[in-house]
């Protein structure tokens, strides 16, 4: 046990259904980062990469969309499986792998999305240390082009909190020029800070309205990026940590940057 306390337990999110795959029906995180004549098919699944650039420690991946897919493509690889009954958010992923924050006895708690495949140890690493001096800690990166992403608004090193494209697409153009860190999507937390965050999420979810073949209807979400105003709210610390290069950010969201990502991937095999 004792051991235990000083690895890091990782909570790999992988329950999406990627949408925007065109052509594509089966779960993003199991696309091949090798691909043979079909960009689909393939070897060296962007998953199986992905856990072996965690830090040491259990690890658990949370499923939903083609579940037993995802199961199967890793069963050697001695993950625990969560599954996310709906999908209403990366809030809803982490508090469908509640128990399995409760019961490690890890102190320290690593947050990534399974269709971000760059991003390296070293950098993992520098998240989970950053817990030293932090309750959480944030990835961040500078894209030359905002997109749609969330911003981080930081005093220094610290992060006063994760304002959504929805709400700062309205910001003025001189309060932008200041916010040029977005959110990659990746976080480093305490145990015990997340869990007391993870009560108050439960209790708080957001109302999102999506447009379903032409008929728009409200659902309930919940977003990892609230629990930074939570933990702000008690005084707790929350940092950021900048990304080695932007690459490392790089989601794999449709076709065009899956062909994006094998070829960076086959460029640095080389």
């Amino acid at each position: 046990m004792n051991g235990t306390r000083h690895q890091t337990a990782s909570i790999i999110m992988a329950a999406g259904r990627g949408s925007r795959m065109q052509g594509y029906r089966g779960n993003k995180t199991l696309l091949p980062l090798v691909p043979s004549d079909d960009p689909f098919q393939g070897s060296n699944p962007i998953l199986s990469h992905i856990i072996g650039q965690l830090p040491s420690g259990p690890k658990a991946v949370v499923v939903h969309h083609c579940e037993r897919e995802v199961r199967q493509a890793t069963r050697t690889m001695q993950l625990a499986y969560f599954r996310q009954p709906e999908l209403n958010g990366t809030g809803g992923a982490i508090l469908a792998a509640r128990s399995f924050i409760e019961s490690t006895d890890c102190e320290k708690v690593l947050i990534t999305m399974g269709d971000v495949p760059f991003i390296s140890a070293d950098t993992y690493q520098r998240l989970v240390d950053s817990l030293r001096s932090a309750a959480m800690a944030v990835l961040g990166f500078r894209p030359g082009d905002r997109k749609q992403y969330g911003l981080l608004e930081t005093k220094g090193a610290r992060v006063a909190r994760i304002t959504e494209w929805k709400y700062w697409r309205d910001y003025s153009h001189q309060r932008l020029q200041a916010l040029n860190v977005c959110n990659a999507g990746i976080y480093a937390a305490r145990k015990n800070a997340l869990l007391h965050c993870l009560d108050l999420l439960s209790q708080r979810p957001q109302t999102v309205v999506k447009e379903i073949k032409g008929v728009k209807t409200a659902f309930e979400e919940y977003f990892i990026t609230d629990l930074v105003e939570y933990l702000n709210a008690d005084g707790l610390i929350v940092e950021w940590v900048e990304t080695t290069h932007t690459d490392e950010a790089m989601g794999v969201d449709d076709v065009e940057s899956l062909g994006k990502a094998q070829t960076l991937y086959a460029n640095r095999r080389q």
